[in-house]
């Protein structure tokens, strides 16, 4: 273990080194470390899985879970600026201090058990939220669902956004064999919502073979967008009308927050579910990087971290609707494990310019290699970038009025464009 005093950097460098595997999934480590540790658990620990829409999703339960008096902890992944981000109490990101006592007790717990990064970081989020004195838990799967280390703790309820092809190496190269994993976080008499129309035949045979209380959009609850742009929603119990659309962009958010409302339905916190309550909230819910529109240096930016093809299309939907009279400018970047030339492929109809950069990750397709891909994906050229910052500049100094840039494809390179928005913001000295 580190010495006393060690800061949070250092320890996660030290994380970095544990294991030999950044992904190596099982329970047994995780589980093993857990019972060690005999954290004293909440009334309710809510699962949230599902291949897109999962960070939105816990924003929004949150939210209203905590406007209705409920002390929420959040944890999520990956970390857009810091990694506090990932462990959050009562809406506030935990301190370096707390992170660090949770990472000793872990160390402690492990006494040699080899752990990854991600691993090492949910126990410790666990041992955070322990000596919180929290009502809920919400906890984000990090990668499937049947192994990831979140799924180590027992749910009392469990949400499954939606299911499409990512992660293709670890979990699957189709939409059933993806599923199934996905529905290893389904347990016996314990209600799963799974948000999609689209329902898997294999995520069905899980549920029956676990005996699970699955609940399906147009059978146990349903919603509809109306023609004045709000929403009605109706669950096994409750109603609600009129309701204004999630302060979340993109239609797809509608569909989100349908899930959630049903989640929360299923888990008996009716108060979060008032009327007046949901009126009030859900057009507040925000969510770095998640079409994140920004006005910097007198230019249109637009952060968003679709990871996938059906994140892009879902990005790609968006933009047409709403796409004014200028040009869109594409800053991307994207992770080995990626379907880039899918991502490129999805967003092209509504992109005019294409940039490449090497995402700030070890496992980053590198520029000219991204560039190659785009471009065959799409039938034109795509520019390379040495690093995010210049192809920012690059698309900063070429824009026309109305034009906007866009930067997705990983938080990997929505993180670092933040952070360089942030410079564009500060006072020149």
């Amino acid at each position: 273990m580190l010495p006393a005093g060690s800061s949070l950097s250092d320890w996660l460098t030290l994380l970095e080194t544990l294991s030999a595997k950044e992904i190596d999934l099982g329970l047994e480590r995780v589980q093993a470390v857990l019972d060690r540790l005999s954290l004293d658990r909440p009334a309710h620990v809510l699962l949230i899985g599902g291949t897109n829409g999962k960070g939105s999703s816990v924003a929004m339960i949150d939210a209203l879970l905590s406007d209705a008096g409920n002390r929420v902890g959040t944890y999520t992944s990956p970390h857009i600026l810091r990694y506090n981000e990932r462990i959050a109490v009562a809406g506030t990101a935990a301190t370096d201090d707390a992170i660090v006592a949770a990472f000793e007790s872990v160390e402690r717990a492990r006494d040699g058990l080899p752990l990854t990064y991600f691993e090492y970081g949910t126990l410790a989020a666990m041992v955070v939220f322990a000596a919180s004195n929290l009502d809920v838990w919400v906890l984000e799967v990090g990668l499937g669902g049947r192994l990831d280390a979140c799924n180590a703790i027992e749910p009392t309820a469990s949400l499954i956004t939606n299911v499409s092809l990512d992660h293709c190496e670890w979990l699957g190269d189709d939409i059933e064999t993806i599923a199934s994993e996905k529905a290893g976080i389904m347990r016996p008499n314990v209600p799963t919502v799974f948000g999609s129309r689209d329902v898997p035949s294999s995520l069905l045979q899980q549920a029956d073979i676990a005996e699970a209380k699955l609940l399906l959009v147009g059978r146990d609850f349903d919603y509809r967008v109306d023609s004045d742009s709000t929403w009605s929603w109706k669950g096994q119990s409750i109603e609600r009308r009129s309701l204004p659309p999630p302060g979340l962009r993109g239609a797809f958010q509608v569909g989100n927050a349908a899930a959630v409302l049903a989640l929360i339905e299923a888990t008996g916190l009716h108060d979060a579910l008032e009327h007046g309550r949901l009126n009030r909230i859900l057009p507040t819910v925000a969510l770095t990087g998640r079409q994140q529109a920004v006005q910097s240096a007198g230019v249109n930016w637009l952060l968003d971290v679709a990871h996938n093809p059906a994140g892009a299309a879902a990005l790609a939907e968006t933009l047409a609707s709403q796409r004014a009279t200028g040009k869109l400018w594409a800053i991307a970047g994207a992770l080995d494990d990626k379907d880039a030339s899918g991502i490129a492929s999805a967003l092209n109809d509504v992109v005019d310019h294409w940039i490449a950069v090497t995402a700030r990750s070890p496992r980053a397709v590198p520029a000219d290699e991204l560039a190659r891909q785009i471009a065959n994906a799409c039938g034109r050229p795509c520019r390379i970038s040495e690093s995010i910052a210049d192809a920012m500049e690059f698309a900063r100094r070429n824009v026309s009025d109305n034009d906007t840039i866009l930067v997705t494809g990983s938080f990997f390179v929505v993180g670092p464009a933040l952070q360089t928005l942030e410079l564009y913001s500060r006072p020149q000295s």
